[in-house]
């Protein structure tokens, strides 16, 4: 059985650092015989949340948008990749509204704490870039902003950790060789 990938890429620069790990991923999965779909939320119509909250009891949206499309796929893959790069010490707006959008898909809510709705079968990467060069993107949680908050949507969603990549510091203009290797590790 063809294993799926759902890659996302969060960030406006496809040829850049998020971009070039997101799509080197690709590039190795499709190697390994994976099925992939690609979604760039910057090619998607995708409104902001409402808050109507109507999803948390029929888990589709009540705004007709290509949040449907992503949603299927999320629920059928057996991994997904977002790639984002960190704009002050968090994801971009793109990002979050995609996590506020996909609210009733990724967990029910109950009389005490939320159930979630995915499968702990399924995984999740996160791929992240910051300008502060390491150790100072760890130290001044740069980095570590943008993880935590990807985390905390999967986690709760009920998805397993499948690991991450952060690229740190300006002037990087092509993947290292420790960070293929990194990448290449989760095929």
């Amino acid at each position: 059985m063809t294993k799926k990938l759902l890659a996302i890429l969060g960030s406006s620069h496809k040829s850049g650092a998020t971009g070039s790990m997101l799509n080197y991923a690709v590039e190795i999965a499709r190697q390994k015989g994976w099925s992939i779909d690609y979604i760039d939320l910057y090619e998607k119509n995708i409104a902001y949340c409402n808050g109507c909250r109507t999803c948390m009891k029929t888990q589709k949206c009540v705004q007709r948008d290509d949040i449907e499309e992503i949603a299927r796929l999320l629920k059928g893959c057996d991994v997904v990749i977002v790639a984002a790069p960190v704009y002050w010490a968090n994801v971009p707006a793109i990002v979050k509204n995609l996590f506020d959008r996909l609210l009733g898909v990724a967990i029910e809510e109950t009389e005490t704490f939320p159930k979630a709705r995915l499968s702990n079968k399924q995984k999740y990467i996160l791929f992240t870039a910051c300008n502060t060069p390491a150790p100072f993107s760890k130290l001044y949680g740069q980095s570590t902003g943008a993880i935590r908050g990807m985390k905390e949507f999967f986690k709760a969603s009920g998805m397993r950790f499948g690991g991450k990549c952060v690229w740190t510091g300006q002037g990087k203009k092509t993947l290292s060789k420790r960070m293929k290797r990194r990448i290449e590790k989760f095929f």
